[in-house]
């Protein structure tokens, strides 16, 4: 069975080869908040159970092995996060620390009881695809509120940072997913957006904002 440490190890592998396929020891230390040394003592394990291939002074790649049991974590922990948001009704600012412990338990029946009641999900409460038994993620493409053109009407669909303070931010400003929005205004001097939500029209976010806000068009 892996440890809580191996499998936010496999986790975060899985994470980083996202952005790159070939990952260094530097980014896996800095994703973990812990030193190269440590690091690597726990990918020549991972490299041992045939999770990842690496080399000395090459990129760590993690294998179909560690993509398939990345993702049986994921799934545990975006279903936690549905169940905590959905039926124990926590905010979805607060989800994300309580699903890191719950994604370690053994159990998969308890994890499948929570799938047929939520219904079978295929999000969790930040948008982000639930993989399915077999490690399979249904990603859609949703393009960033701050490419979209003045004119658009929009549904906010998923986020890119699902961050406690970011999540209490969206909070303060009435925003959630399925919030319907239109696009007034575009500042092309430092990407502003101008938008109405909600009924209430000149609202003004800044780029960063909306960077992390994910859209559909209507």
């Amino acid at each position: 069975m892996a440890s809580k440490t191996k499998e936010n190890y496999i986790k975060a592998l899985f994470y980083l080869h996202q952005k790159n396929e070939e990952i260094s020891l530097s980014d896996l230390g800095a994703e973990l908040k812990v030193s190269k040394p440590t690091a690597n003592d726990m990918v020549k394990k991972l490299k041992a159970e045939g999770i990842v291939v690496s080399e000395r002074y090459k990129p760590i790649k993690i294998t179909a092995k560690g993509k398939k049991l990345a993702a049986t974590v994921i799934r545990k922990h975006r279903l936690s996060e549905m169940f905590l948001s959905q039926i124990m009704k926590f905010g979805w600012e607060e989800v994300h620390e309580i699903a890191e412990e719950l994604e370690h338990i053994k159990t998969g029946k308890l994890f499948d009881r929570m799938d047929e009641i939520l219904g079978f999900p295929t999000t969790d409460p930040h948008g982000s695809p639930i993989p399915d038994k077999n490690g399979n993620f249904n990603k859609r493409e949703y393009r960033r509120l701050s490419e979209m053109p003045v004119g658009s009407t929009l549904i906010i669909k998923a986020l890119r940072d699902s961050s406690a303070e970011f999540l209490q931010y969206l909070n303060k400003k009435s925003i959630k997913l399925g919030t319907k929005i239109s696009v007034e205004h575009v500042e092309h001097f430092d990407g502003s957006y101008t938008i109405a939500y909600n009924g209430i029209s000149n609202r003004v976010f800044g780029k960063s904002i909306c960077d992390r806000l994910l859209v559909e068009e209507v």
